[in-house]
C-alpha cells in the first residue's frame, strides 16, 4: 500500500480499540461515538480484506492477523511522535530573527528587547535591517512594519497612530510620507530621502521639516530641532508575522511584552 493511501485514522482507531478491547471505551479516549469506531474499524477490516476483532462471551478479542501487525503499528505511531516533537522543537528556540526599520529599532524596540532578554537571560536576537523583508528568505519570527494594518499576515500595532513635524523650513519627502504638503504629485518636496531616519537626519542637519512616526520622536527631543504636537496618521507601526509564526510560543511571548 502507498504511503499516500495509508488510513491513518482507522489505524489510529484500531490502536485504541486494541489497547483497550472495547469499541466504548476507545471512543471516550477519542472522543467519538462507540458507533463511529466501529464504523471505521468496518473500513479498515474491508480495505486490508482481514478480521481485526472477534466477539465473544468475554468481550473483544483480537484475531491473529491484528496481532500480528499491533507491535509495528505501534512503534510506528511512536516514530510519528518523535516527529512531532522534532518538528515542535522549533518552538522551544529562544533565538528570535526580527526584521525591523533601523530608526525605529534605535527609538523604540531596542530597550523593550534589552528589558526582555533581562528577564529571560537565555534569549537571543538577530536583527535584520529593512521592513519588507521576505519571511521564508530570512528565516524570519517577526517583523515591523510601517503600514496601515497586517494585510494578509497576523498582527498587531505597536504605540498610536501619529506623525510629529521635526525642524523647519522646506519639506523632507520619504516614502513612508510621500504627501507632506498635502498637495498631490504635481507639489514635489524639494528634499527626497529613503526612510524616515534619513528625514530626521535631514530634519536635524537643518536641511528642512520632516513628518515623522510620534513613535521616533523620543529620539528627537533636545537635539535642537522643532517637535511639533502630534497628529492622527493613518499608518503605524505594526508587528506582523505569518499565522504559522504568529501561534509559535516564543513568538507570543514576546508579542506580549512588546505590548503589554
Amino acid at each position: 500500500m502507498k504511503r499516500t493511501h495509508l488510513p491513518l485514522n482507522a489505524l489510529r482507531v484500531f490502536d485504541a480499540a486494541a489497547r483497550h478491547l472495547s469499541f466504548t471505551r476507545a471512543a471516550d479516549e477519542l472522543a467519538v461515538t462507540p458507533a463511529a469506531v466501529g464504523q471505521q474499524i468496518r473500513a479498515l477490516e474491508d480495505l486490508l480484506g482481514v478480521v481485526l476483532f472477534r466477539r465473544t462471551s468475554k468481550g473483544l478479542e483480537l484475531t491473529e492477523e491484528a496481532g500480528a501487525g499491533l507491535a509495528a503499528l505501534r512503534s510506528g505511531f511512536l516514530h510519528f511522535e518523535d516527529a512531532v516533537q522534532a518538528m515542535q522543537a522549533g518552538q522551544s528556540s529562544h533565538v528570535y530573527t526580527i526584521a525591523c526599520p533601523r530608526e525605529f529599532f534605535a527609538a523604540w524596540l531596542a530597550p523593550r528587547l534589552a528589558a526582555f532578554r533581562a528577564a529571560n537571560p537565555q534569549v537571543r536576537y538577530v536583527l535584520v535591517d529593512g521592513e519588507m523583508t521576505d519571511f521564508t528568505e530570512a528565516n524570519l519570527d517577526l517583523a515591523v512594519r510601517w503600514t496601515d494594518g497586517p494585510g494578509d499576515l497576523e498582527g498587531v500595532a505597536l504605540g498610536s497612530a501619529e506623525w510629529v513635524e521635526v525642524g523647519s523650513g522646506d519639506w523632507i519627502g520619504w516614502p513612508g510620507d510621500p504627501e507632506p504638503d498635502g498637495e498631490g504629485e504635481e507639489a514635489k518636496p524639494p528634499v527626497v530621502v529613503s526612510d524616515a531616519g534619513q528625514a530626521i537626519a535631514a530634519a536635524l542637519a537643518g536641511i528642512g521639516r520632516a513628518r515623522i512616526p510620534a513613535l521616533l520622536a523620543a529620539g528627537v527631543a533636545g537635539r535642537d530641532a522643532a517637535v511639533g504636537e502630534p497628529t492622527p496618521s493613518r499608518r503605524g507601526y505594526w508587528l506582523v508575522a505569518p499565522t504559522p509564526q504568529w501561534r509559535q510560543k516564543k513568538v507570543k511571548e514576546l508579542v506580549a511584552a512588546l505590548t503589554e
